[in-house]
């Protein structure tokens, strides 16, 4: 149930008189009966106008058009109904419960909303998701179909209005149906959820009332027609209580907040309107699904109790970008759920704007729903942060079967390890945890800050799920410096396939944070980045103005030259001016990887992380830093950033690493073969897979096939001069102990040695032939060499690797 304002006291409206209540003695006084509280009687409402046929051709002046489902297939008018003269504008399916029935769930309810035009789909994808992901669309219908046959509150979503009260109300009791009209029995604040306007009447001398479509905390909803804009279909907003002084001054509230909004994803006020001692709000209508509803329908449709992650964070993104907007006109959303949020086609849009208030009004009324409000709220009233709390909560309700988020959970989030959506995907999970943290501080402070890191972790669920990579720049972190283990080929015999990479290696080539451009130095420092540390720590210490942005890039050249007191003392200058800023917490964390902590680099890092799910550095940092002490949690962030974006290339190698020694070859080559062959790293990745499968194995682990392979990926790289030739030293090596020892066979045995079929490097896959081309290859190198112990060294190889003759 949400919480809604407390109520006024209840005006009069009737002359006295005898109750009307079988059994009762009561008098009505001013209204209502003195000893029952049962208001006087009241008319009944008419039955809704059903909607005219539609006509086989379009009645559009000049238009050869047909109607197609309702609509013309030309230009998209709707079919001429009865209830209007003038043209209408054509809407979706039905806005609040496409069964037809009461507004499903929701406490408060607003208009529908969308676009008008065609009814027929463009075929195109929609902006929903940030162009990433297929969101399925809610299709156009008639809105006349929305309007209910027999609208009626449903007992169990019967509450008492006042937000200390929330009692039931309208309940039936001894076979005896509940009251729709009447008094709360524990607060006395009276209650109505009968509809106050019948079909046929028409509100402020303009608007045609069809009928009631849903109801929410504020009263029921209508459908009306616009009769001085060509019968355009509007809705019209109501009180719960008519004569509920705090609900109208709700209402009236939203049609002033609305008035200043102009976004694509809210819905648009039109007019403000009083009928009798009620006002109405006239609010756009272009009709569809609550989110809430299509959850519900996707439950119906599919074995899946919830919504793709994908598709929930393409919702939270049209929702975040709503919110950026209102908090930048200085105003909070406050009672953000899936009720309130309307798709209609490819198109989102916030209603019920009730709760909408000013974030320099302390004393307005406060609206929220249990499960979705953010904890503080009661104390310190609604802000930014509770605003972005009630959109982590709406992701999680959407994403995973959330059991007891209004009650064992309504201020947390299960254990990931509860939640296969969040064991999977780690980032999202962490996102959720810090949106909806029970420390406002904790929380992401801005709709735009948060929609960065939801598109981050939007790409990541994407390439989790299909394997495609979904790469995109950072808007907080600069590219990978560079790569180190790459440098495969120097490596002598016995000391291993791929570099080991030292902490201050790693730390020196992670991404750098980006400059803040509005420092007054930033211009400055970025004609520094191409110098060395040296010449940069000279250049930066030289600043005409010791600013938080040089502070920073000299704490982070103090930390490159092992300076690391010098950095921490810069570090603590600069978070007296800017508190909170993260960077000093990387740069931290960075200072200890490099000086030879990685576990207590891992913390640090494993804490931004959390802050900033959407970024790859963080999860590149943490796997750097675990990558000895917790192989396989390395492994697991190693490929989640690699998976995701291919230019971290130190991902690849760092994951090649990790299965190496873990024993999977197979698993090494895979991934350093996914390197792309636009990458300035691929020749590098590709040597690195061919001394993968050669170097430092048992001649028995190796077949002829690989030997093949081996070769022909070095034939493919075009390589020349010494490196060629020692990568050729390196195969034919392998190859000729595979001859001598592939099957145990040894000289003098009298077993037959191993011979392949197949040519490699040139050579035919038997002993004296291999022989032969590495005695070539070994003088090659010893007359490429300048060095005249490696020299000697050569011929001394050449001279033993030499076929035996008789001469």
């Amino acid at each position: 149930m949400a919480a809604t304002a407390s109520p006024g006291p209840s005006s009069g409206g009737t002359a006295p008189g005898s109750c009307a209540e079988p059994g009762c003695s009561g008098t009505i006084v001013d209204g209502y009966c003195d000893v029952c509280g049962h208001p006087a009687a009241q008319p009944a409402a008419a039955a809704a106008p059903a909607a005219a046929p539609a006509s086989s051709k379009c009645g559009e002046p000049g238009c050869s058009g047909t109607i197609v489902d309702g609509y013309c297939d030309l230009h998209g008018h709707p079919a001429a109904t009865g209830s209007s003269s003038g043209r209408s504008a054509p809407s979706s399916s039905v806005p609040f419960s496409s069964t037809g029935g009461t507004y499903s769930g929701s406490t408060r309810s607003g208009s529908t909303s969308g676009r008008t035009g065609s009814a027929r789909s463009s075929g195109r994808r929609g902006m929903l998701g940030a162009g990433l992901v297929e969101v399925p669309r809610v299709p156009y219908r008639d809105p006349s179909t929305a309007v209910l046959t027999d609208p009626q509150v449903a007992e169990h979503k019967r509450f008492c209005s006042n937000s200390d009260c929330g009692e039931e109300v309208g309940r039936s009791r001894e076979g005896r149906p509940g009251r729709t009209e009447g008094f709360c029995p524990k607060c006395r604040t009276r209650f109505s959820f009968t509809p106050k306007l019948s079909p046929g009447e028409v509100i402020g001398g303009q608007y045609e009332v069809l009928g009631c479509i849903a109801h929410g905390g504020l009263g029921w909803i209508y459908l009306a027609r616009d009769r001085n804009v060509n019968g355009r279909w509007v809705v019209l907003k109501g009180l719960l209580d008519s004569g509920d002084a705090e609900a109208l001054a709700a209402a009236e509230a939203e049609r002033a907040f609305l008035a200043e909004v102009e976004h694509p994803n809210i819905v648009k006020i039109y007019n403000f309107v009083r009928h009798g001692d009620a006002g109405y709000i006239v609010m756009e209508y272009v009709g569809g699904q609550t989110l809430k509803d299509i959850l519900l329908r996707h439950r119906q449709d599919t074995a899946a109790e919830s919504l793709p992650v994908g598709q929930a964070i393409a919702y939270g993104l049209e929702v975040l970008q709503a919110f950026g907007y209102l908090h930048a006109q200085g105003l909070v959303y406050c009672d953000f759920k899936p009720d309130n949020v309307i798709q209609s086609e490819e198109q989102l849009r916030l209603i019920d704007l009730g709760g909408v208030r000013r974030l320099d009004d302390p004393d307005g009324a406060i609206y929220g729903t249990v499960g979705y409000q953010a904890p503080e709220i009661g104390d310190d009233g609604p802000s930014v942060t509770s605003d972005l709390y009630t959109v982590g909560r709406a992701l999680a309700v959407l994403s995973f079967p959330f059991k007891g988020y209004t009650r064992a959970y309504e201020h947390s989030l299960p254990p990931r390890a509860e939640v296969p959506v969040l064991a999977l995907h780690e980032s999202f999970d962490r996102l959720l945890r810090r949106a909806t943290h029970e420390r406002p501080a904790e929380r992401f402070q801005d709709a735009a800050e948060m929609a960065e890191q939801l598109t981050g972790v939007l790409r990541e669920v994407l390439a989790a799920e299909d394997g495609v990579p979904r790469p995109a720049p950072s808007g907080l972190f600069g590219p990978e410096r560079a790569v180190p283990g790459t440098d495969v080929a120097k490596l002598a015999d016995g000391e291993g396939v791929l570099p080991p990479v030292l902490p201050a290696e790693a730390a020196a080539a992670l991404p750098i944070p980006l400059v803040d451009g509005g420092d007054p130095a930033a211009g400055f420092l970025a004609g520094l980045t191409a110098l060395d540390p040296a010449r940069l720590a000279a250049a930066v210490a030289s600043a005409p103005e010791q600013t938080p942005e040089v502070r920073l890039a000299l704490a982070r050249v103090r930390i490159e030259l092992g300076a690391f007191a010098e950095a921490g003392e810069l570090l603590d200058k600069v978070e007296e001016d800017r508190p909170g800023d993260w960077r000093i917490d990387w740069y931290r964390a960075l200072a200890l990887l490099a000086g030879g902590r990685p576990a207590d680099a891992a913390a640090g890092f494993d804490r931004l992380y959390s802050r900033l799910p959407g970024e790859a550095a963080p999860k590149l940092a943490l796997a750097c830093c675990l990558e000895r002490s917790a192989p396989e949690e390395a492994a697991r962030l190693y490929e989640l950033v690699w998976r995701t974006d291919r230019t971290y290339i130190g991902a690849a190698f760092g994951l090649a690493r990790v299965r190496l020694a873990a024993g999977d070859r197979a698993a090494v080559t895979a991934v350093l073969d996914s390197v792309p062959e636009v990458s300035i790293r691929y020749v590098s990745a590709q040597v690195a897979a061919l001394a993968t499968a050669v170097r430092d194995r048992p001649p028995a682990e190796l077949t002829p096939a690989e030997l093949e392979r081996a070769g022909s990926r070095l034939d493919g790289l075009g390589l020349e001069g010494e490196r060629h030739d020692r990568l050729v030293a390196e195969i034919l090596e392998a190859a000729l102990d595979w001859v001598e020892h592939g099957t145990g066979a040894a000289v003098g045995t009298g077993v037959a040695r191993p011979q392949g079929t197949g040519v490699l490097l040139g050579a035919p896959l038997s002993e004296v032939p291999l022989r032969r081309r590495l005695e070539q290859t070994y003088r090659s190198l010893a007359r490429l060499t300048t060095d005249r112990e490696d020299r000697r060294w050569l011929i001394d190889c050449a001279n033993a690797v030499r076929p035996r003759t008789l001469l």
